[in-house]
């Protein structure tokens, strides 16, 4: 039980802190399905920066660690900024913008993590090698029954992603600009006539999903195989979008679906392992997050409300 539950964590949060960006994205009424784009150039750019200091201060060292999640935030924030030119400035298709973002992202990291290793490094690998993360357990804590695994083999990035969900959480339903984020997904003309500009609430929003997806992405990195690669976060930011349609694009119902995703994953590897099955039924229980989510969206997705201007194309001059 333990194993789930730490396991889980370390897969349910960086979904969530990722589901957390494209909440902010889709409320100021921009429908963004790149988020498994971002979060791979996020990554990317992480993933290098700490390549790079790794071999120069050595594999003890920390601080590549958390250098590589801070250029992760900034790597998704500037490639986010693509969707965002693309959807709020040129007007093009929301959905068309993110699927092609996806795609340009796949490749480019694919391309320019193997020229950089060839040409730089002198190594014919399609791979960063991050090293190993310092995992923590706080003594006491640790040790209560069940809820003591909360508190055990803690990734930094948890601890992270933990405080800046709640900052995330308290800038959404607590400050003027959450909202305003909020209002531009619902009512974007009564925003333009309050005199606040639409397009500018809608940018720093897709902004925010930039740098959220690309902390998620570096975390990923990390948790899953201590190496970056272009394969390593398939999917997941689409997990991550089922995520917040079925948290109904509020944050905390959202905690709850990623937390039920990483379990499940989690939970049927463990199975797996108990069991002693072959290897290749690992492979299948990844399957399983992706099987509750169609279970999930089949049966609640018609009670889900999204933002009434999702998706919608502002134009100041129609009112």
């Amino acid at each position: 039980m333990n194993n789930v539950i730490i396991d889980g964590l370390s897969f349910a949060l960086p979904l969530f802190i990722m589901a957390i960006g494209g909440i902010y994205s889709e409320r100021s009424g921009v429908t963004n399905l790149a988020l498994e784009g971002l979060q791979g150039m996020g990554a990317f750019v992480g993933a290098l920066v700490a390549y790079v200091l790794m071999r120069s201060m050595g594999t003890n060292s920390q601080v590549p660690y958390y250098m590589a999640m801070l250029f992760a935030i900034i790597g998704g924030m500037v490639y986010s900024l693509l969707h965002a030119l693309l959807c709020v400035k040129f007007k093009a298709n929301q959905v068309i913008s993110g699927v092609v973002i996806n795609i340009l992202a796949m490749a480019l990291t694919t391309f320019m993590t193997k020229a950089i290793n060839r040409s730089v490094f002198g190594a014919p690998s399609d791979k960063f090698e991050l090293g190993v993360s310092v995992r923590w357990t706080v003594p006491g804590l640790s040790k209560i029954p069940v809820l003591g695994a909360v508190f055990t083999n803690i990734y930094p990035f948890e601890v992270v992603i933990v405080v800046i969900a709640f900052i995330a959480w308290y800038l959404l339903y607590k400050t003027k600009f959450g909202m305003h984020v909020r209002a531009c997904g619902d009512n974007p003309h009564a925003v333009d006539a309050a005199g606040i500009d639409v397009a500018k609430v809608r940018v720093k929003a897709v902004m925010m999903s930039g740098a959220l997806s690309g902390l998620a992405g570096i975390s990923f990195a990390y948790s899953i195989s201590a190496k970056f690669s272009s394969g390593i976060y398939v999917g997941y930011g689409y997990l991550a979008i089922a995520g917040l349609i079925f948290g109904n694009w509020k944050i905390l119902p959202t905690l709850g679906a990623c937390l039920l995703f990483g379990f499940a994953k989690s939970g049927g590897y463990q199975i797996v392992q108990n069991l002693g099955m072959p290897s290749s039924y690992s492979d299948l229980v990844m399957i399983l997050p992706y099987v509750v989510t169609l279970l999930l969206l089949m049966f609640f997705s018609k009670h889900n409300q999204a933002p009434r201007a999702l998706g919608e194309i502002y134009d100041k001059g129609k009112r």
